[in-house]
């Protein structure tokens, strides 16, 4: 069996991976807010750590693994959309646009990861769902006195946890003097969270022992985690800027709760995304969604190529250039893989995908594959990493360049075989340099089917110069 090696954030070091149970493996990542479109940075955890679902589901088996991704539906900011949905004239109750916002919310996501090509998780836990789990935990904390009361607030004891700050390598004391903590004057440490707060009569409430209220957000994976995977579980992943104070707070307050288990095993955490070198940002005018990137005409299998081109716990660049890149890349990879069947995959690229999700590598494979002509192995390869998932035999090629177009440049490649095979070379280096200037590399293959030849789009791939080489 294939051997799995991840980076573990807790312990700071590439460990092999050992299931608590091969035929039960778990997985819990973290999903969105809903109150607005996923943006590109949203899309990267999703289409990483889908990558690592495929991988396990391949080594042990779909049938034995369990992955769990949650909605969260009920937080301020959602609270605030729907105000602002009211303010602008919508008359129906605060709490039935929420509602109706997440629904919509949520049917958005699954369109948008859809598209990327992310396999649906196991289970996709709304918040709202498991209140009363959230409930029964606070109370496990408040009665093992790792939790307290104070004006209608539930708040977790930092103080109570000794380990507290552990996975991120920092002291209270530290997260104090560098984090943004809300002051609060009922707050027995500035560091102590919310496991719930007040509800006004107009906000999504629930009773609860300390009255109408709702939940703090940590509280709400740790709930649904331990509901769905148990007190002990093998993965826990989600970006960076989770790890602190998301990810911190969950073990705490897991650990509290429910000390005869473990919780998480490995903590995965993949790094941030820019946009053109810099932080994305509204005010930078370099922020954009999925969707606005599938409404400009990029595929999905664009946007999950460029994603996978660096590896997960390095800060990835988005550029318009590994766009251009993308779009070649995969449309040489359907030139090879149209017809073709797929068998298993290359045991190279899941060596890759096994260390720590070493994309950046499976991704150079699937290009040896592809200048080797093993389309099977290819096609096979491409799929595991969730490429390529509808048949590539029919129908347009996908990525700004029509089937009419690959006829073309393929006769171009074959007429410079020939004049190869007619020692007419100077004609043919000739046609070279000009496929080349149009973006088109010709090569020689004995792979090529047929042909001896095959024409690759480089990123500087124009159409429009198709006539003057015909």
């Amino acid at each position: 069996m294939t051997t799995i090696r991840l980076h573990n954030t807790l312990t700071r070091r590439k460990e092999p991976f050992r299931p608590i149970d091969p035929a039960n493996v778990r997985m819990y990542v973290c999903g969105p807010t809903v109150y607005d479109r996923a943006h590109l940075g949203n899309a990267r955890p999703v289409v990483v750590f889908d990558v690592l679902f495929r991988l396990l589901r391949h080594v042990y088996g779909a049938d034995h693994v369990t992955y769990v991704r949650n909605f969260t539906d009920v937080d301020d900011k959602i609270n605030a959309r729907a105000a602002e949905l009211k303010a602008a004239g919508d008359d129906r109750p605060l709490e039935a646009i929420i509602r109706a916002l997440t629904d919509a919310t949520i049917a958005w996501y699954h369109e948008d990861m859809d598209a990327l090509g992310a396999l649906r998780p196991t289970h996709e836990p709304r918040a709202t769902a498991w209140i009363g789990a959230m409930i029964a935990m606070i109370e496990a904390l408040i009665g093992r006195g790792h939790a307290y009361v104070a004006e209608g607030h539930v708040l977790f004891a930092v103080e109570s946890y000794s380990t507290y700050g552990r996975l991120s390598g920092r002291t209270v004391e530290d997260m104090i003097a560098g984090a943004r903590v809300e002051v609060a004057p009922f707050k027995r440490n500035p560091m102590d969270f919310v496991l719930w707060k007040p509800s006004t009569p107009d906000l999504p409430g629930w009773e609860s022992p300390w009255g109408r209220g709702r939940p703090g957000w940590h509280i709400e994976c740790s709930a649904m985690a331990q509901e769905l995977l148990g007190v002990t579980f093998d993965i826990h992943a989600g970006g960076i800027d989770l790890m602190f104070p998301h990810h911190e707070n969950e073990i705490a307050q897991s650990a509290c709760a429910h000390p005869e288990g473990d919780f998480a095993q490995v903590w995965l955490h993949n790094e941030m995304l820019l946009v053109e070198g810099k932080k994305m940002s509204k005010s930078l005018g370099n922020f954009f969604t999925v969707r606005d990137l599938l409404d400009r005409g990029i595929p999905g299998d664009v946007i999950r190529f460029v994603l996978l081109g660096t590896h997960y716990r390095s800060p990835m660049d988005w550029t318009e250039e590994k766009v251009r890149e993308a779009k070649a890349a995969l449309w040489n990879v359907l030139a090879v893989v149209r017809g073709a069947e797929p068998a298993e995959p290359d045991p190279e690229v899941i060596a890759a995908l096994a260390d720590d999700l070493n994309t950046p590598a499976a991704v150079a494979r699937l290009h040896a594959l592809r200048r080797e002509g093993a389309g099977a192995a290819l096609l096979a390869s491409a799929r595991l990493m969730g490429l390529l998932r509808f048949a590539p035999s029919v129908g347009t090629v996908g990525w700004g360049v029509g089937a009419e177009v690959q006829e073309k440049t393929n006769a171009i490649a074959r007429r410079w075989a020939q004049l190869r095979a007619d020692r007419r070379f100077s004609e043919a280096d000739a046609l070279r340099a000009r496929a080349l200037e149009a973006g088109i590399e010709l090569r020689a293959t004995k792979q090529a089917v047929g042909q001896g030849a095959v024409a690759e789009l480089t990123a500087d791939f124009d159409p429009a110069r198709l006539e003057s080489l015909e």
